[in-house]
């Protein structure tokens, strides 16, 4: 079937086609940093640490700024479309000696900041709160020693300085999400403590002034962690609470909720209560292990739900990092599958289905619900595609090989 075919069968449930390809052409998904050396950064050789691993260890990581600029560029090559990068303060590029986290100033992140003008790409920011030698017994923000809790306060308020310095050179705003490890291995005796602590730092924290139009701030639960398997302070409700309470946006992240929970479900709630959804895109499997994202029915429910709820009510970001297999690969592979599924939400007849489930058509909703996932959306991907100088199918695995030989494997 050629795309034109596919127009018009798609026009005859109601689908513009060339606006949803528009439309898809408009969404900038974050892609992730720390997928191209394992939630590395360059202040040390050490892993990432602290409640936060990667496994595998496949050849070609990147070790250098210059090699993971190199690596996004290539990765970004090959998708369609203009997104952004994530970047972790533990990314600062240090010259002569490393900058501790409470010390970090624009000046370790102007090298990004000017590689991302140049390819006009916006940055988006995060707080590393692991792989720290001040992440003590598992706590950060919530330990019960002040100097402990001092030195965490001061790098998120480091980090709100950097997130509105990248807003304000790139002329977009810039996202920063705090995410952070604190809990317990085994049942805690003092459950409310750890949380006080956190807010009362948090608090701290916020009460920097920062241009809240160029710098969001957002703040993502966890349901557990590697050593804190019982106990995280963190916890969705606690993140939900303090979020809509301080203003500003609680983050979803799809690994970080029982597999059994359909967190699609929770984002028409989250737009009702926040105004906007702060989403990062990852796959769970047994535990939060950050595989790279398939064209799953986990990922397709979020998409639907993006697509109808309006894709400019979202920030939307990816988050994993699979070590196992060509890192390169696994960006390219994770960013256009999570385009392919807000595609097909937006070659679905939602209007039409809702009309159906209010009044009560249930049986015609369930049978169209079904059969419309049959439509030829791969023709109108492959029309996206080629107007965005990219090969729909599966061939830019071969550009990837290339650059494996090439690149990768000579590191």
């Amino acid at each position: 079937m050629s795309y034109k075919e596919a127009q018009k069968k798609f026009a005859k449930i109601g689908i513009d086609t060339e606006k949803a390809i528009k439309d898809l052409g408009s969404v900038k998904i974050s892609m992730h940093c720390w997928q191209g050396d394992d939630v590395g950064g360059f202040e040390s050789v050490g892993g990432a640490s602290n409640g936060i691993q990667t496994t595998g260890n496949y050849p070609g990581k990147a070790t250098t700024p210059e090699q993971l600029m190199a690596d996004l560029d290539f990765a970004l090559s090959l998708i369609p479309g203009k997104h952004r990068v994530n970047l972790h303060a533990c990314y600062g590029i240090h010259k002569d000696k490393v900058v501790d986290r409470n010390k970090l100033t624009p000046e370790q992140f102007k090298p990004w900041v000017e590689w991302a003008k140049k390819r006009g790409v916006g940055l988006d920011f995060n707080p590393t709160f692991f792989s720290h030698g001040n992440v003590v017994d598992g706590l950060t923000l919530s330990s019960p020693d002040p100097k402990i809790r001092k030195f965490w306060i001061e790098h998120g308020i480091a980090c709100l300085k950097i997130a509105e310095y990248m807003a304000k050179e790139l002329k977009s705003p810039c996202a920063i999400n705090f995410w952070c490890p604190d809990g317990y291995k085994d049942e805690p005796s003092d459950r409310l403590g750890p949380r006080r602590r956190m807010a009362d730092s948090l608090d701290r924290i916020f009460k920097t002034k920062y241009d809240r139009k160029l710098v969001i701030p957002t703040f993502e639960s966890k349901l557990f962690g590697i050593g804190v398997e019982s106990y995280t302070v963190n916890s969705h409700e606690f993140v939900m609470g303090y979020a809509q309470s301080r203003k500003i946006l609680a983050l979803l992240d799809m690994g970080h909720f029982h597999l059994t929970e359909n967190v699609a479900d929770k984002i028409s709630s989250f737009l009702m209560f926040f105004g906007k959804v702060a989403f990062h895109i990852s796959r769970p499997v047994r535990w939060d292990s950050d595989h790279v994202i398939r064209q799953n029915d986990d990922l397709r429910a979020a998409a639907q739900e993006i697509v109808k709820m309006g894709t400019g009510n979202f920030l939307i970001a990816l988050d994993y990092f699979d070590a196992s297999i060509c890192r390169v690969a696994a960006w390219v592979l994770g960013m256009r599958n999570m385009q392919k599924e807000l595609l097909k939400a937006m070659l679905t007849p939602n209007a039409q289905l809702k009309a159906l489930q209010d009044a009560g058509e249930f049986t015609a909703q369930l049978v169209l619900q079904e059969e419309y996932k049959d439509y030829p959306w791969e023709e109108v991907w492959a029309e996206f595609a080629r107007r965005n100088g990219q090969d729909p199918g599966e061939d830019w695995l071969k550009s990837v090989n290339a650059y494996e030989k090439d690149v990768l494997l000579k590191r």
